[in-house]
């Protein structure tokens, strides 16, 4: 019986809280030696507990990815997520919990450059038709927004990611992003943001890999005979194609990278409506 992987929340190495910076270039905030204790903490206290990886990436340059967004839980690295607007974030659902440490312009886990800005958030808006009492088996509508306690202060290493006006098609280049398991299944874990060029699938294709499992609201991605996928740590984070976020890591196949196996991620386009709608409500 085939063991689908559900990309959740894991316990790492990342970063910790960080002060709010000044627009521009990044200067050493005050408290930078107090934010890398709680790094070293989290360093050390971390540990994986089944999450997701960019396989066969590359290190993303320092600050190119200015939406990508760390959750935490005190030292536990819970998922990704995407910077949509100054107070909020778009992750997965499955990454759900009371509250949460985030922290955003993080490149290096290890080291703190000025960039980076820590918020907390207690007000998380899981989608209504997500079903939170089986988060491991049923898919279907993995996405979620949560709203920070105070506004980002947008930098060069702190900016917004556009919805999609349109959903993408297959063939579309696109990049994900992350601080997961760089392999499978054995975990090893980078210390800065990695980054992957994978391509989108056709939907029959999805189908045909994970049959009963697919959605319309969901898409596949992948790059064929190379082994490009999110992994373990990558969950709820970005699935970049034409400038907008296409898509949150969701599920796939355990291992990850396993050939006609692509990664499985929520399609932003269907529920655009739904976004604005509950941002506008609350």
């Amino acid at each position: 019986m085939r063991r689908l992987r559900w990309l959740k929340d894991w316990k790492s190495s990342g970063p910790g809280p960080a002060a709010v910076k000044e627009p521009g270039p990044c200067p050493a905030p005050l408290q930078a030696m107090m934010i890398l204790r709680f790094i070293t903490l989290a360093l050390v206290t971390g540990h994986v507990r089944g999450e997701t990886r960019i396989i066969k990436g590359y290190e993303c340059p320092p600050h190119s990815q200015p939406w990508q967004v760390a959750l935490f839980q005190k030292t536990r690295l819970l998922c990704g997520a995407t910077l949509i607007a100054p107070r909020w974030l778009l992750t997965a659902a499955h990454c759900r919990k009371p509250s949460y440490e985030v922290i955003l312009g993080e490149h290096n886990l290890q080291r703190q450059d000025g960039c980076e800005q820590r918020r907390t958030a207690t007000e998380s808006f899981p989608h209504p038709g997500f079903n939170n009492s089986l988060p491991n088996k049923d898919h279907r509508n993995d996405i979620m927004l949560v709203k920070m306690s105070a506004p980002a202060l947008i930098t060069r290493a702190v900016r917004p990611l556009s919805l999609p006006s349109h959903c993408v098609t297959a063939g579309t280049r696109c990049l994900i992003s992350g601080w997961g398991t760089t392999s499978s299944p054995q975990l090893r874990l980078p210390h800065t943001l990695r980054c992957a060029n994978i391509s989108i699938i056709e939907h029959q294709e999805c189908e045909s890999a994970y049959p009963g499992n697919i959605t319309d609201t969901m898409l596949c991605a992948s790059v064929k005979k190379e082994g490009k996928d999110s992994c373990q740590g990558d969950s709820g984070g970005p699935l970049v194609c034409n400038g907008s976020l296409q898509g949150i890591i969701s599920w796939g196949q355990d291992p990850c990278a396993v050939t006609r196996k692509p990664g499985v991620y929520t399609k932003v386009c269907k529920y655009v409506d739904w976004i604005q709608e509950t941002m506008n409500n609350n």
